[in-house]
This record gives structure tokens, C-alpha cells and sequence, in this order.
């Protein structure tokens, strides 16, 4: 035995600056419990959506909302809008509300609401998940689903329970982790397509989430434990662009030959903004418009669209003593509520001027 204490300080930890305490998805559960409407919201929202994915529901998915989330009220206020227009056309289009927390970074910059919610390098991380959770109770309160992205591997431990449709990103759709994830995960997932435009590894991750799978985790109360998955069938791919756009005809179908080689469903999401609008924002709305188009003579293999939209279109840097413009992305550049109605509308049309053929 040694005579004195081991000094473990030499290799552990040396580059941490500090270790703090996380609460558990059970306590924040307790805290904030889902009530049964926004149970039976995302029950019934997430069988519409698979019913959607696997051909037994002609309507078209619109995940639709802010690039990011970092504000309640306003999130509220453009959710309230896009319910409104929901309950219009939900013969047409099952909507979705763009919920997203937790962005990627290229190099560094805001993580999101969830990763530092008062935008100011605090990272209050126990405040960002339970102000999460509560904004997703508040918008299924209104009768809408939610949808986002699922990038920190714990994080959906808090908060999956009010989700109706997850993503994988571009840059996470080729991690093992993520495709172990979704396995398990108990809502659809999209995964999208890789940052160069390949959509092999977006079929490939399908084929892996939808096999069982055993990994570590953490247990709703905050314990390490291995989980061990059923796999999920409800995945599909997002075509997002890459080096080009990739939402034309000629796209959806080199997208569908790749899925059908794969044994996979032929059906694609396409993402209008992203590198299909070459991130320039208004371009969403001629994306929009070909794939209208696409749908309205007669292409099923589409089932569902994305749109960057906010109260107001653009975006605006987070700088340090200067106030937030109104209702303007703090990310990527949205379009404004004004310009995301005609958009939708347009959609709906051309949905059911697909049935009309089908008839």
C-alpha cells in the first residue's frame, strides 16, 4: 500500500474549471408535470404524424417556427399565430411548431435557451431546462404539437415526454450516439442529410435507429444506467441541402432510389431553408413554391416540409447592453409571420390539388 494519499490531480480533471450540480428530469417532472390535454396532445399528434410517414394519412407535415428559441413571451405569441392558421388548414397540413433549444455550432457562439438562457455566458443550465419545459407546456396548452432538435445526448431526458417530432441534425445524423438516441426515443424522428448533401448517412442512420440497441444513459432520476432500445420505425430523412440545394424533383427522386436500395420507405421531408435556400431567408419561399408545385402534380413521396419563421423576418446579433429587436431570430435569418402565411396556405393548396388527382 502506498504510505501516502494518491494524488489524482496530475491527469483528472486538470482542464475543468467547475463541476456543478444538474437537477434530474424526475424533479423537474414534479415540478412541472404535464397535464393529461397535453399528454393526449402529444399522443395523438405523434400517431398522426407516423400515420403520415407510413401512407396512411395524405396530408403534409409543416414543422414551422423560430430558427431558435430565446424568448417565452414572443415564442408564445408566434405560437398562438401559427394555431390559429393550424386549425385552418388542418385538413391539408399537420402542423408543427419549430421548438428548438440547443444549437450546433460551426465553432462557438450561443448554444441556446437551454445551454445559457439569459444570453449573457452564465449558462444557467437548471434555470434553461426548466423554462424549456415550461415553454412546451404553454404552447401544447394551446392545442399546438411541438417539434425539435435532439443534440445533447441527457437533455431529452427532461423534456421528451411534450415532444410529438424530433430531428437529428446534419452534423449529428452520422453520430452513433444520436442513431442509438432515436432508437429509443418515443417520438418520429427525421434525420437530415449530411453537410455535403450526402443522404447516405441519413438512410444509413435509419437503418441503425430503427434496430434495438443498448447504451449508457441517465435515468429519470439522474442515475447512470444502460438502456436498452426496441428501435424506432417511425424515421424518415430531411433533405436540407449541401454543396447545392437538393429539393428539386430530380433530388426527391435520386433521395428515394438511395431509400429504396436500403429497404426503406420512399418519402422525404425537405428543409426550405438551410443550404437548400443558400441561408438566405426569403429564398424559403421559392423552395416552398417548387415543392408546392412538386405536390400538386402529384409527387407523394413528399411528406412533409420545414420553414425557419419568426414574428419578424431576419436576424440580429446578441451584443452585450444593447436590447433584442422584437420577435427577430438571434441564429439563423427567419421569415416573418407575414410571409410564412401565404406560404402555408400555398402548401395546403397544393395538397389538395394532389388528392384531386389521387381521386
Amino acid at each position: 500500500m502506498p504510505s501516502h494519499t494518491q494524488d489524482a490531480t496530475r491527469t483528472n480533471d486538470i482542464r475543468m474549471r467547475a463541476v456543478r450540480p444538474l437537477l434530474t428530469p424526475a424533479l423537474l417532472q414534479e415540478w412541472l408535470p404535464a397535464p393529461d390535454a397535453a399528454l393526449a396532445l402529444v399522443e395523438q399528434s405523434r400517431a398522426g404524424i407516423a400515420r403520415v410517414l407510413h401512407g396512411e394519412d395524405d396530408r403534409l407535415i409543416a414543422v414551422v417556427g423560430p430558427c431558435s428559441i430565446h424568448d417565452h413571451a414572443q415564442a408564445l405569441e408566434y405560437a398562438q399565430r401559427l394555431k390559429a392558421e393550424a386549425d385552418a388548414l388542418a385538413g391539408e397540413l399537420l402542423m408543427v411548431m419549430r421548438v428548438y433549444f440547443e444549437k450546433p455550432r460551426t465553432t462557438v457562439g450561443w448554444k441556446g435557451y437551454i445551454n445559457d438562457p439569459r444570453m449573457d455566458g452564465s449558462y444557467a443550465i437548471n434555470d434553461g431546462l426548466q423554462m424549456a419545459r415550461r415553454l412546451l407546456l404553454d404552447v401544447l396548452a394551446l392545442g399546438l404539437p411541438v417539434g425539435t432538435e435532439f443534440l445533447d445526448l441527457l437533455s431529452p431526458q427532461f423534456i421528451s415526454d411534450l415532444v410529438s417530432w424530433g430531428a437529428i441534425g446534419a452534423r449529428t445524423t452520422e453520430s452513433q450516439s444520436h442513431r442509438q438516441l432515436a432508437s429509443g426515443l418515443s417520438c418520429p424522428v427525421g434525420f437530415k442529410n449530411g453537410t455535403d448533401g450526402g443522404v447516405k448517412v441519413a438512410a444509413d442512420a435509419i437503418v441503425a435507429a430503427q434496430a434495438p440497441h443498448a447504451f449508457i444513459g441517465m435515468t429519470q432520476m439522474g442515475q447512470a444506467a444502460i438502456f436498452e432500445t426496441r428501435g424506432n420505425p417511425d424515421c424518415h430523412v430531411i433533405l436540407r441541402g449541401g454543396k447545392a440545394p437538393n429539393y428539386s424533383a430530380a433530388d426527391v427522386q435520386a433521395a428515394c432510389q438511395l431509400l429504396a436500395q436500403a429497404g426503406l420507405r420512399e418519402q422525404v421531408m425537405i428543409d426550405c431553408s438551410h443550404a437548400n435556400s443558400a441561408k438566405q431567408h426569403r429564398r424559403q419561399i421559392d423552395v416552398a413554391a417548387d415543392v408546392a408545385a412538386q405536390i400538386a402534380a402529384g409527387e407523394r413521396r413528399i411528406t412533409g416540409v420545414m420553414i425557419e419563421s419568426h414574428l419578424n423576418e431576419g436576424r440580429q446579433d446578441i451584443t452585450p447592453g444593447q436590447p433584442l429587436q422584437h420577435g427577430v431570430s438571434v441564429t439563423d435569418a427567419c421569415l416573418s409571420w407575414q410571409q410564412t402565411a401565404p406560404v402555408l396556405r400555398q402548401l395546403a393548396e397544393a395538397v389538395k390539388a394532389r388528392r384531386k388527382r389521387g381521386a
